[in-house]
């Protein structure tokens, strides 16, 4: 995969970065930047060999129609606070103003475009119209740096398509990014634990197969589990099931069984009658949930059996909360993986977070970035490279 260095002097030359600023926004507040900061190795890499850098992101899903409310005059604005100097944001993404705005910018400094989800054409499934769109964003641009990698499994036109108009590398981040997932799959230290949660199995169903052939250990929580929980047999009250995937998920346990892969499930559930941070919590074993009560997170127990089992790996893998960590009643499981990750990752363990509602729950709940090996920016990115498929905007790199 072709790094910065293989661009040449880059002084006075226009660098078109794509970054993955999509943030959680409250009104117009941001609530969390770790996304803008994930991307500032790269920015302050380019401007120091004195590059004029242009950016380029998205942000939430306007349908490829301008909608103010997904504007990204937040994020340069922020971005703006930690490198210390302005950020100009053009009006729009190959128009006018970023045609003004691209060749205003001296050495060293750095615009932002507009969301290029504005444009219907950036994720089109026909190839024609994505080329279209690259070929006026490489019009701006004399090289193009691939640094979001939260977006690199999309065969889109700021990601895929312009790298094969200009000289195209990746960003720190996406190097990162890849060679950190790859300690962890390709010849990784064992015990090699995976802990996945979040809502859904379908999610999950691609990583799941792959890992059954790498993990040595599955701990699954989160609604997820639901469908486990039903696959054996056990009644899951209101919680979320998907009914679809229960044959599914009973041959993935089957073939856990058949490999020696050890699959924890939890033995005791935090319930409530209602999805409300409010609502009576009560524990009970997974496999007596009440008919009118939900599951919202894994009990005390399963967080105790789940630190233990993490605490011995020497690489762990975290995709996906174990509950409904935004509620403070139902936040112990995520806190008790998190913690353990921690304690594996001071013992030696090669430790990611997996991006997604796991890398925002790691801040959220006050845990110290350092404490883990690496936290990654893309959830589906990261997910797909564990399910071991060829990522487009990586792919696109290395030719």
């Amino acid at each position: 995969m072709k790094t910065i260095d293989s661009l040449g002097d880059l002084r006075g030359k226009r660098v078109l970065v794509r970054a993955d600023f999509n943030v959680p926004l409250d009104g117009t507040t941001i609530t969390d930047d770790g996304r803008i900061r994930a991307a500032l190795p790269t920015i302050t890499a380019l401007t120091g060999a004195g590059a004029r850098v242009v950016l380029m992101a998205h942000l939430g899903r306007p349908k490829g129609q301008v909608d103010p409310a997904y504007s990204l005059a937040p994020v340069a604005a922020r971005l703006g606070e930690l490198l210390g100097a302005p950020v100009t944001l053009a009006d729009d993404l190959v128009g006018p103003s970023a045609r003004a705005v691209t060749a205003g910018l001296a050495d060293g400094q750095v615009a932002l475009l507009e969301n290029v989800r504005f444009d219907a054409r950036e994720t089109s499934k026909d190839e024609a119209a994505r080329a279209e769109l690259a070929g006026e964003l490489a019009a701006l641009a004399d090289a193009y740096v691939s640094d979001g990698f939260g977006v690199v499994h999309r065969k889109q036109a700021s990601v895929y398509d312009i790298a094969t108009l200009l000289p195209a590398a990746s960003g720190l981040l996406v190097a990162k990014e890849i060679a950190a997932l790859s300690k962890a799959t390709e010849d990784p230290a064992r015990p090699y634990v995976v802990v996945l949660g979040g809502s859904k199995v379908s999610d999950k169903l691609g990583v799941i197969e792959n890992l059954l052939t790498k993990a040595d250990r599955l701990l699954i929580g989160g609604g997820m589990v639901f469908t486990f929980l039903a696959a054996q047999g056990h009644d899951v009250g209101k919680s979320l099931l998907e009914a679809d995937q229960i044959e599914t998920v009973r041959g993935y346990l089957a073939t856990a069984a058949e490999r020696g892969v050890e699959i924890v499930l939890p033995a005791d559930i935090v319930v409530a009658p209602e999805f409300k941070a409010d609502a009576p919590a009560t524990v009970v074993a997974a496999d007596a949930i009440p008919a009118d009560q939900l599951g919202l997170d894994i009990g005390p127990d399963a967080s105790v059996a789940f630190a233990d089992a993490i605490r011995d790996a020497k690489t762990v893998v975290w995709n996906g909360p174990m509950g409904v960590f935004e509620f403070a009643a139902f936040a112990g499981g995520t806190k008790a993986v998190a913690a353990a990750m921690v304690e594996a990752t001071t013992a030696g363990a090669f430790s990611i977070v997996g991006g997604g509602d796991s890398a925002a729950a790691v801040r959220l709940l006050g845990f110290d970035e350092a404490g883990f090996s690496h936290i990654s920016t893309g959830g589906g990115a990261s997910l797909e490279f564990l399910e071991g498929k060829t990522l487009p905007g990586i792919d696109v790199l290395t030719h």
